[in-house]
């Protein structure tokens, strides 16, 4: 957004240390299609190719979206990170015949999605501001792995009710735990129990 604000100056007076010769805004973000597990590695080698070919002018961000999980094993929490779009990279750039071969050429690479082979189709910029939003949701508030809901059976595989089934009543994301109806000699009682002692029925 602030791009846009210094758009009337350009024309008059363009800044010395900026060092892009084309305006930003002909920049546009598109989808490519990497094989699956690999979005990581075409992320690194997008960049590096662009830095030989010395086109990082024509491109903006590499983006490979992900969110922060939270998993409870063995009573401990470990935070990992999950693709929310597996197989795709976003990438900003600058479409041209030079652009798009040194992207379509990329290892790993299948295509661009959108739009015919050879003359790729931008993500419209209400697609990729969601997308981005998603990924700062992500690293803001991190997900727990598996989503429990009230009322919905489980089975507990650890401590002294392991292998009863129960409703969940209860579910506290900030503390990772589930409360847990369980029926005990023909009586139900509920049962506190971290996300990792239980699992989905």
């Amino acid at each position: 957004m602030s791009e846009q604000i210094s758009d009337k100056n350009t024309n008059d007076m363009p800044e010395q240390d900026s060092g892009v010769s084309v305006p930003k805004t002909a920049k546009k973000w598109y989808a490519v299609h990497a094989y699956s597990g690999m979005e990581k590695s075409v992320h690194r080698a997008l960049v590096e190719r662009i830095e030989r070919a010395e086109m990082q002018d024509m491109f903006g961000q590499i983006l490979v979206p992900t969110e922060e999980v939270i998993e409870v094993k063995n009573g401990k929490k470990s935070v990992t990170e999950r693709r929310l779009f597996p197989s795709y990279v976003f990438v900003e750039m600058e479409m041209t015949d030079d652009t798009w071969h040194l992207v379509k050429n990329t290892s790993k690479v299948t295509g661009f999605i959108g739009g015919k082979s050879n003359k790729p189709a931008p993500i419209p910029r209400h697609e990729i501001e969601k997308v981005l939003q998603q990924v700062q949701d992500g690293v803001e508030k991190p997900r727990p792995k598996v989503l429990y809901e009230v009322g919905e059976v489980v089975r507990i595989k650890e401590g002294p009710f392991t292998d009863f089934n129960g409703n969940v009543e209860e579910v506290n994301y900030a503390k990772s735990k589930v409360r847990v109806n369980v029926t005990i000699f023909g009586r139900a009682t509920p049962v506190d129990l971290e996300f990792g002692q239980v699992e989905k029925v």
